[in-house]
């Protein structure tokens, strides 16, 4: 359930609650679904008898949606049922590469523009008749050009505004890559939540017997100059030290899309015999992470954690397969933020952390017009969790 401190949900609902979850993002809707149904079942509230907050309590807040496409691959949004006055959340992984269409016959799969365009078609099946629309995009649509050097497209910018431009008023995402794209929709809502209270709770949750969160035992790792700021957080929270490494890339030459990387170099206090937690914002391919991992192997860490909000595996997960067995990493962490392979999901070495009733909080405390700063500064939470792991508790 949700805490029992929090007091958002006494304040007024902005309309009634739908939910829009589609097919890039069914099972992260439905248990989403699950714990906002429980929630308001439970909760004594006077919004269940106030009759200007009509369906405040229902079986399912999930609005049944569809893309249904043609022969020639050309889709239309349809909503089957009215939303008109509803605050509607749009829930889409863009990442989600298992999902297919038909093209003339051939099998597609869909690509992050695909999923986009899905995104765009049900908004505009809503039609301007939902009293507000959000977007949850846990993964920020070309998040990774979110800047210009030459001439280059701003795919990142241009997709916000294209969104804005179509109603939405609200933009939740997870981890953004850059969170200052935000600047090219300046006058509406863009939120970028980050999982580092989840992370830490279930990396205590698995640790190994003699982890100690101390600065002689534990040190916080950012793999690039990029990923400093959320590693500081971390390092903060748990009061230990941060480590760096900065990629030094060849600018003469462009290898898929970029520049090679030549050497990682490390900055930071000595590693031997400590446990390491490596901290970034996503996994690729799992060369530059696992580079990263073998190095600090070579100055004698311990126990190394890898923690990634979402994991891609672009190459599969022969790599870390490999890597595991080599003793370069002892647990690795990602969220169900993005899609998730059965296989991955099977590996001894995988640890999956659930982000589904975060997004639940977010969207009930959204949904009450409350602020969700304390959502997205978790730092009292992840004290709590400290403490129970200090104390032997269970967390």
């Amino acid at each position: 359930m949700a805490e029992k401190t929090s007091n958002y949900y006494d304040s007024l609902p902005y309309g009634r609650l739908g939910i829009i979850a589609l097919d890039s993002c069914r099972e992260m809707g439905k248990r989403v679904d699950d714990y906002l149904v429980q929630w308001r079942k439970e909760r004594e509230s006077d919004h269940k008898t106030n009759l200007s907050v009509e369906g405040y309590e229902r079986d399912s807040y999930l609005i049944p949606s569809s893309v249904p496409r043609f022969g020639s691959g050309e889709a239309k949004g349809v909503l089957k049922e009215s939303v008109r006055g509803d605050d509607l959340y749009i829930l889409v992984d863009v990442c989600n590469y298992s999902i297919t269409y038909s093209l003339c016959g051939y099998q597609n799969r869909m690509s992050p523009d695909d999923h986009f365009q899905d995104l765009k078609r049900v908004i505009a099946a809503v039609g301007g008749k939902a009293r507000r629309i959000n977007v949850i995009m846990p993964f920020l649509y070309e998040s990774r050009q979110h800047k210009r050097s030459g001439r280059e497209s701003l795919d990142c910018a241009i997709g916000l505004q294209e969104l804005v431009d179509m109603g939405v008023e609200n933009i939740i995402t997870f981890d953004a890559h850059d969170p200052r794209v935000q600047n090219a929709i300046p006058l509406h809502g863009f939120e970028t939540v980050q999982p580092a209270y989840q992370f830490i709770k279930n990396i205590l949750r698995h640790a190994e017997p003699d982890m100690k969160l101390d600065s002689d035992h534990l040190m916080v790792i950012s793999p690039d100059e990029g990923g400093m700021g959320r590693a500081i957080y971390i390092a903060n929270n748990l009061g230990v030290d941060m480590g760096m490494f900065y990629k030094r890339r060849d600018y003469s030459v462009i290898v898929n899309g970029s520049n090679p990387i030549v050497a990682h170099e490390f900055l930071g206090a000595d590693v031997e015999g400590k446990d390491m937690i490596i901290i970034d914002d996503m996994i690729s391919s799992g060369g530059s992470v696992i580079e990263v991992a073998k190095l600090l192997k070579e100055r004698h860490a311990k126990n190394i954690y890898i923690c990634a909000t979402f994991g891609l595996f672009t190459n599969g997960l022969d790599k870390f397969d490999k890597a595991y067995e080599q003793g370069f990493f002892t647990k690795l962490v990602t969220t169900n933020l993005v899609y998730q392979t059965p296989d991955l999901l099977k590996r001894p070495y995988y640890i999956n952390c659930d982000l589904s009733k975060y997004v639940a909080l977010i969207i009930d405390t959204l949904n009450h017009d409350s602020s969700i700063s304390s959502l997205l500064d978790p730092s009292d939470r992840i004290q709590r969790v400290i403490k129970k792991f200090m104390n032997h508790e269970k967390i």
